[in-house]
């Protein structure tokens, strides 16, 4: 009975369920129905971002405030790697399913126009990153909250039923609302939205954007204060004299996000390829516990050190550190050299701690890491041009390196401009932020055609950008256009049985595999007209005498790209595909793939 009782409330609920889509269809315009869900999703993703912040604070109050002398400090070396632990058996136990790299999957969703996030980041990766970098892990909550705003812009489209190109906008407007509303910073997670997920800028997608980045700010200005994150009176005015500076920092700004995206994606190809998951926890935990004690800074976000630095107290950040002794007691090296060298370490060292950070389990992003490194190394230039006696304000370089160094990382200039005038409420640095940001984003280009987010998904073949040949290529996939219906002979075939597969084809090309079914060859029926026809070549003519090598192979895992290329250099009709073995899977034709282009380049301009 309870279970008749349940069934007929369930089916209830669905009739009711979809009488309120068909309802919302023939009374609300889709075009105000989006403008309601962007609104809604701001409000929802704040919260998130609220509630994250306050998760993340609240541990790490709980934990440090178990410190109560120097003899406590080495348990900020146990901390991140228990947080670690905790987030990985968590994601593997409950979640079971990969939520790293918030960002990249936020833009693969987007550049696949797929549009679809599971469910379950709606709430995963919140949980996971508050445990990472409550425990003190080296990363940011940035790209989780991304992840977790487009998740709900993407639970919602499928929920009441959207099309394609909507849920593609609500996916954009999560994760503009994000970056408004973690940051407090409204215009910055708009133009994010634009430049880093390549979102494409219409009049009708940047009004929801917008509406769900304010919206967003708005709800966490509320909840949390409208004070800027990085709030200091006295910034320097803009001199032209800094110019020639301000470009060299950014040349500065741009090497080091080209150290930061390829030694990130180094470290993470260390940490992939260890397959034990224990031996991951083991080096990563290890490795980031000897780096804090040397270097506390990378305990954490790392923003309290940026405070600390722009405070007029740069020396605090060295209290709990090694060379707070040699600081104050070296007769070799003078104290501003010994704080020069912990600086550019810690710099230097930061993306190990990021990596070592998510690698061994924990969950995090990189986008508080290039803020810190960008920081510190504005510092360091400004530090260096005013020790050989050219004045430069410390504060103003240390703002505009964070700039720098995101818009290289990122490849979003503008993301970087916006997001640090901001949140730091110095909206007077625009000039000094614009010329540092320019100058790194075109010194990084000349070595990195993608950010650090789209470079993973770039080298897969899976990004879609706003070049429309290369999106509709990126969409096409190989296993959409091969040709399977080809009949297959052996090397060992003669003449005579070659003609009795040639009656039953109706293709004019055989390709000739071995009995593992690796492909050695073909045969073209306009190269053996000839013989074709003459009986007495039957039994003395085998496969192997008249088929020939293509001018080119593709292999399945290839972009379109490459294969047109390989197309384009070979001046072939049709190529042979393989898998990774050699064996033989099917043909590729252009006419195929053109006539699969024109069909994708349709729609893809329609949406």
């Amino acid at each position: 009975m309870k279970i008749n009782a349940f069934s007929r409330l369930s089916v209830k609920a669905r009739n009711s369920y979809d009488r309120f889509i068909l309802w919302r269809k023939a009374n609300i315009s889709q075009k105000n129905f989006t403008v309601l869900l962007a609104l809604i999703v701001g409000v929802l993703t704040a919260l998130a971002a609220v509630l994250l912040k306050h998760v993340i604070h609240f541990i790490a109050n709980l934990l440090t405030g178990t410190i109560h002398s120097a003899d406590d400090g080495w348990l900020l070396l146990v901390y991140p790697a228990v947080g670690i632990a905790i987030a990985a058996l968590f994601v593997h136990f409950v979640v079971r399913d990969d939520i790293s790299h918030g960002i990249t999957k936020v833009l693969y969703s987007i550049s696949q126009r797929k549009a679809r996030i599971k469910p379950h980041n709606t709430w995963s990766s919140l949980a996971a990153s508050s445990v990472t970098i409550g425990f003190g892990g080296s990363v940011g909550a940035e790209a989780p909250i991304v992840l977790t705003g487009s998740a709900i812009g993407s639970s919602l489209g499928q929920f009441f039923k959207l099309d394609r190109k909507t849920m593609m906008l609500l996916v954009g407007c999560g994760a503009s609302g994000a970056i408004g509303g973690i940051f407090n910073a409204p215009i910055a997670g708009l133009v994010f939205t634009l430049e880093v997920l390549m979102l494409d800028a219409t009049a009708t997608s940047i009004i929801p954007l917008l509406i769900s980045s304010v919206t967003a700010t708005s709800v966490s200005y509320f909840l949390m204060g409208s004070e800027t994150m990085f709030h200091f009176e006295g910034f320097s005015p803009f001199a032209l004299n800094r110019i020639p500076w301000l470009i060299v920092l950014g040349v500065v700004c741009g090497f080091v996000s080209l150290y930061f995206v390829r030694g990130i994606a180094r470290c993470e190809k260390f940490f992939h390829n260890i397959k034990s998951p224990y031996m991951r926890l083991g080096i990563g935990g290890a490795t980031l516990s000897i780096l804090i004690f040397f270097l506390p800074s990378l305990y954490g976000e790392g923003y309290s050190t940026i405070s600390a630095l722009l405070s007029g107290t740069p020396q605090s950040i060295l209290a709990d550190s090694p060379f707070f002794e040699l600081y104050n007691g070296n007769e070799v090296l003078r104290p501003e050299w010994i704080f020069f060298i912990y600086v550019a370490l810690t710099m230097f060292l930061k993306i190990v701690a990021t990596a070592a950070t998510n690698g061994a389990g924990g969950t995090g992003g990189t986008f508080a890491p290039s803020l810190f490194v960008g920081c510190l190394t504005g510092y360091l230039v400004a530090f260096l041009c005013n020790y050989f006696g050219v004045s430069v304000p410390e504060r103003n370089f240390a703002f505009a390196g964070m700039a720098g160094v995101m818009s290289a990382v990122m490849h979003a200039p503008l993301t970087g401009i916006f997001l640090i005038a901001e949140i730091t409420g110095g909206y007077g640095l625009f000039m000094s932020l614009m010329i540092t940001s320019v100058t790194a984003y075109i010194t990084i280009m000349f070595f990195e055609p993608h950010g650090l987010y789209a470079r993973r998904l770039a080298r897969r073949g899976e990004l879609l950008t706003h070049h429309k040949d290369k999106a509709v290529l990126t969409i096409l996939s190989m296993k959409k256009v091969i040709e399977t219906d080809l009949l297959t002979v052996t090397p060992e075939m003669t003449l005579g049985e070659f003609t009795q597969v040639l009656v039953k084809s109706k293709r004019n090309v055989f390709p000739v595999v071995d009995r593992h079914r690796k492909y050695v060859g073909s045969v073209q029926i306009d190269e053996i007209r000839n013989i074709i026809f003459r009986r007495e070549l039957y039994d003395r003519f085998k496969v192997e005498r008249f088929m020939t090598a293509p001018p080119g192979i593709l292999h399945i895992d290839d972009s379109m790209e490459k294969a047109m290329d390989i197309f384009d250099k070979t001046g072939a009709w049709n190529l042979p595909v393989v898998d990774a073995e050699g064996r033989y899977l099917g043909y590729i034709s252009k006419s195929r793939i053109f006539n699969n282009y024109r069909n994708v380049l349709v729609k893809y301009s329609d949406d």
